[in-house]
């Protein structure tokens, strides 16, 4: 059962829903798998911690209004990642100041094709009709892939940040005035 307050979005390739429990198994392979999590925790997730996101996704959309969604093949269904927004309250300095945190995950079969974009794109235009004020991501500023995705989407350098002892890059996206 998914929560029907979480808008479910399109893009030309892919669609965006809420988690369910069935989502468990493919996403936790996914945080399992070396090549997803290398720029993100350097280390596999076990399914406890996985289990522990999917329903920190659930909770941001009930406790804050915005989350993460699942990311299908428009053409097959078949589960590619997870893209939203968040807020993790991060102890870093400096702070992210409460701002939405944009992030994204790929399947490795689904890296290379231009998902990440197509994905982050759609998901920043729902966050400027939706979200007051700017959404950041934090970026491992050795991921050169994630930092083309997010600057195509928009977001630019803001300031390098001190996170879990290692540096991290944040960018910032302003929201913009949608065209209706």
């Amino acid at each position: 059962m998914t929560d029907h307050n979480i808008p479910d979005l399109e893009s030309e390739r892919l669609l965006f829903r809420g988690h369910t429990a069935d989502d468990f198994t493919a996403s936790a392979a996914m945080w399992a798998d070396l090549d997803v999590v290398r720029y993100l925790s350097g280390r596999a997730a076990t399914p406890e911690e996985s289990w522990s996101r999917l329903l920190r996704y659930a909770g941001h959309w009930q406790v804050l209004g915005f989350g993460y969604w699942v990311m299908e093949c428009r053409q097959t269904g078949d589960f590619l990642g997870e893209i939203g927004f968040a807020d993790f309250k991060r102890d870093m300095t400096p702070s992210l100041g409460g701002r939405p945190e944009a992030g994204w995950a790929l399947i490795s079969a689904a890296h290379g094709r231009g998902l990440a974009t197509e994905a982050l794109c759609r998901v920043t235009e729902w966050a400027d009709i939706c979200l007051d004020g700017p959404t950041v991501c934090i970026l491992n500023p050795r991921h050169r892939a994630s930092k083309r995705v997010a600057e195509k989407a928009g977001y630019v350098d803001r300031s390098n940040a001190r996170y879990r002892g290692e540096t991290v890059r944040i960018m910032e996206r302003p929201r913009r005035n949608p065209d209706f």
